[in-house]
C-alpha cells in the first residue's frame, strides 16, 4: 500500500502533532470517492466539522495544484493552498494535500498543518482511504494532549461521512 509524501517540516514525528485515519471498505472505488473531497462544497454535507468555504482568485469549485482556499474547522479559521494534486489514474493512488494555516506568521497562536489524502483501490473492489496530517505551533501542541483527541475523532467523522456519502450516490 502506498504512503503519504511529507514535505520537510511536516514529518510525523517531528512536529508537535500528528494524527492518522485510515478505513478500507467494499463495494466502492477511487472515482466514487474522489469527487466528494476534492469538491469542497460538499464536505459539509457530510462532515459537520467545516463550514465557510471558499476559494481565492476565482478558482474553485474543485481542488487542483495550487489553488487556495478557505475554510473553518476545529474553531480555526484555516487559509490553505493545495501543495499536492493527483487525480485518480488507474493503478495509482489518487492524492491531495494542503499546508493550512491559521493566524499571523511569527505569532504565539500561529498554527501550520500539512493535510494529506490518499485513496487507491484494492484487490476484490475494495478502497482505501487515508488521511494524516502534522501541525506545529502552540495550538497542535494544545491539541495534542487533549483526551479524547479531537482530531483522530473529527478525521475518524469525515471519513465516515465521506464513505457514507460515496454510497448514497452510488445507490
Amino acid at each position: 500500500m502506498s504512503d503519504i509524501i511529507w514535505p520537510a517540516g511536516y514529518v510525523p514525528g517531528f512536529t508537535d502533532n500528528y494524527c492518522s485515519n485510515e478505513v478500507i471498505v467494499a463495494g466502492l472505488a477511487t472515482e466514487d470517492i474522489w469527487p466528494f473531497l476534492n469538491i469542497p462544497a460538499r464536505w459539509p454535507g457530510y462532515y459537520r466539522n467545516c463550514a465557510d468555504i471558499r476559494f481565492h482568485d476565482g478558482k474553485g469549485p474543485e481542488l487542483e495544484a495550487g489553488v487556495r482556499f478557505f475554510f473553518s474547522t476545529f474553531g480555526f479559521p484555516v487559509e490553505a493552498q493545495v501543495v499536492e494534486h493527483l487525480a485518480p489514474v488507474e493503478g495509482q493512488p489518487a492524492r491531495v494535500a494542503w499546508h493550512g494555516w491559521a493566524g499571523a506568521k511569527g505569532a504565539a497562536d500561529r498554527l501550520d498543518v500539512h493535510h494529506a489524502w490518499l485513496i487507491e483501490d484494492l484487490s476484490g473492489g475494495r478502497v482505501r482511504i487515508l488521511t494524516q496530517e502534522t501541525q506545529n505551533g502552540a495550538p497542535a501542541r494544545e491539541l495534542a494532549r487533549a483526551v479524547p483527541n479531537p482530531m483522530i475523532n473529527g478525521h475518524q467523522e469525515w471519513l465516515d461521512g465521506l464513505v457514507a456519502a460515496a454510497r448514497a450516490a452510488k445507490a
